[in-house]
């Protein structure tokens, strides 16, 4: 198991080198420094705490900045733990980057999905609203409330309320491209949460160690000098066709010349 906190950027589409359009999430993964090593020894379990975006240190607790000095690192402003590690692995103040994850290999990634504040129950709930004429008096409503016994409404009504800004999980998402320079994962579809929005990605639960064969991806640079060769081979393929033209010209007026001559 593995993982490392980022931030969703917004989506994108990238091509692979067989033409083929992908939608992908950008996730930023500015390096994460392990505050603490977890173990059974002194836990009863074994974990390792990743601490994510540098806090200035006048809004930090005293707390929160002595945890951090264990680790000779700056206040973090927040913190994840990852349970089912080998802490053998790793080491108190060590940083974890985009290079832990490999192009193809499957993820799950955790998000604050986006808050609607209060709704009613056709955007919560997907119902259908009754009839806008003829005096049904019902448009928009939550509907029936149940029978007449037991004269209270019952556990698990669909009714209106908060909705959005929950914790969800969407597994098995494969890693487009990683970006070692920049720091940044490419995630093929979509993630929960808004833009800047904090995400957890680590191994898929259900397909750990799953690589998928990878299909490289084509640059801008590598389109633009394509297509820059193949307007050069146009321009010279359509250059011989005009010059076969010419001397096909040449013939035909020679040949022409030739007869005229033969009948004088």
């Amino acid at each position: 198991m593995k993982g490392i906190l980022g931030r969703k950027m917004g989506m994108t589409q990238v091509f692979t080198n067989s033409g083929k359009l992908v939608p992908v999430t950008v996730v930023a993964v500015e390096p994460n420094i392990i505050t603490q090593v977890k173990t059974k020894a002194t836990d009863g379990y074994e974990a390792i705490q990743l601490g994510f975006e540098t806090k200035r240190k006048k809004l930090a607790t005293k707390a929160s900045i002595g945890h951090t000095n264990k680790a000779n690192t700056t206040p973090k402003r927040f913190f994840k733990e990852l349970r089912g590690v080998d802490t053998n692995n790793y080491s108190l103040g060590q940083e974890i980057k985009a290079d832990i994850f490999t192009e193809g290999e499957m993820i799950d990634v955790t998000g604050t999905s986006k808050g609607k504040g209060f709704q009613g129950t056709i955007k919560r709930h997907n119902q259908t609203r009754g009839p806008m004429t003829h005096g049904s008096q019902y448009h928009r409503g939550v509907g029936s409330m149940g029978s007449r016994l037991p004269k209270r409404v019952m556990k698990g009504k669909n009714l209106p309320g908060h909705m959005g800004a929950e914790t969800i999980t969407i597994q098995n998402l494969e890693i487009v491209k990683v970006d070692l320079v920049n720091n940044i994962l490419l995630v093929k579809g979509n993630i929960p949460g808004p833009k800047k929005g904090l995400v957890f990605v680590r191994t898929a639960v259900k397909n750990p160690g799953v690589v998928n064969e990878y299909e490289g991806l084509i640059t801008y640079a590598e389109l633009l000098e394509e297509t820059q060769i193949s307007e050069e081979v146009e321009a010279t393929t359509e250059e011989v066709m005009a010059e076969e033209t010419v001397l096909e010209e040449n013939v035909s007026e020679t040949t022409e010349e030739t007869k005229v001559e033969g009948q004088e």
